[in-house]
């Protein structure tokens, strides 16, 4: 079965460990993990934390995106760029996986629509607005007292200028007021690239029920994210809770919400599926759990691929 995750921090990894090679390595993904899966698509999102890079946050994106292009380039046998659905299925039909650039802190565009379309230039399709800091765009889920709070006049703009250059516009991370702003104003599908059920894990990155079924309206998906604490379990991220999130997402908002955001590489340790090699773990507990076999493709991939051909 077929694999389209929308959330890795594995570039960041590649950062702290400069010796390290994407084509084997000892973190959660890597090019031989890919396709063990059988990955068709894996999303490599460029994250940083704003706090340590407020002085020049486009510099960072520049740094990572750097890597990101080195390790594309020394496994270009393997891997490619993809900035659209026809680029994936070009990959697909060369052999290889494709790998989809985002940016997991809207604050490295520096409040700057030229720098919006620079990113794009680049190769840039998704862009999770906030991490846990205020930056140009809005509001994060964990800062207190602006829960109900817009985005900011940039953050309209920037939204509106994803849509027409045809970008993902993720709100994961997200305040829930941002949240509804985005669905207000978005022309396009949006995603929440790595969220869960607020319902049935009650913390803020968790989406409500109302927020699956507004993002289900718009079209959007929702990745699963395997992260122990959004899930239930403080100890160990287990499967079963895994299925628990996405039967719940799917009652609330239809098994096409459902997709795969991983977050491998930037979750703690202490995971019943140590890497991307073993989704075959949850495809089993689907089945298992009584998903039928076209319902679990939608949920691997079939879905996240109809919201990138709708959007880029």
């Amino acid at each position: 079965m077929k694999l389209i995750d929308l959330h890795c921090d594995t570039i960041d990894k590649l950062m702290d460990y400069p010796k390290s090679n994407l084509y084997r390595n000892n973190f959660s993904i890597d090019i031989q993990k890919l396709q063990k899966a059988n990955s068709l698509a894996q999303v490599f999102a460029l994250y940083f934390d704003l706090d340590n890079h407020r002085n020049n946050p486009f510099n960072r994106f520049e740094n990572m995106a750097d890597k990101f292009f080195e390790q594309l380039e020394l496994n270009k046998e393997t891997i490619a760029l993809a900035r659209n659905y026809d680029e994936i299925l070009e990959n697909e039909k060369n052999n290889k996986i494709s790998a989809i650039l985002s940016i997991e802190e809207g604050g490295a565009v520096n409040g700057k629509l030229e720098n919006l379309h620079k990113v794009y230039e680049k190769g840039v399709r998704l862009i999770t607005l906030t991490w846990n800091y205020e930056n140009e765009i809005g509001y994060p889920h964990s800062q207190i007292g602006y829960e109900a709070t817009k985005l900011k006049p940039f953050g309209v703009e920037a939204v509106e200028a994803m849509n027409e250059l045809g970008m993902l516009v993720d709100v994961s991370h997200l305040n829930d007021g941002g949240f509804y702003h985005v669905a207000e104003i978005s022309k396009k599908p949006f995603i929440a690239s790595h969220s869960n059920a607020r319902s049935v894990t009650d913390v803020t990155r968790n989406l409500t029920d109302d927020m699956i079924k507004v993002l289900a309206n718009s079209g959007g998906v929702t990745g699963l994210n395997f992260c122990k604490f959004f899930l239930g379990d403080m100890y160990v991220s287990k499967v079963e809770d895994i299925v628990n999130h996405i039967k719940h997402i799917a009652n609330i908002g239809g098994i096409d919400v459902v997709a795969m955001g991983s977050d491998f590489d930037g979750i703690p340790n202490g995971l019943e599926m140590e890497n991307i090699s073993q989704m075959d773990k949850l495809q089993n507990a689907l089945l298992k759990g009584g998903f039928k076999e076209d319902e679990i493709e939608k949920m691997m991939y079939k879905n996240a691929l109809r919201v990138i051909k709708d959007v880029l």
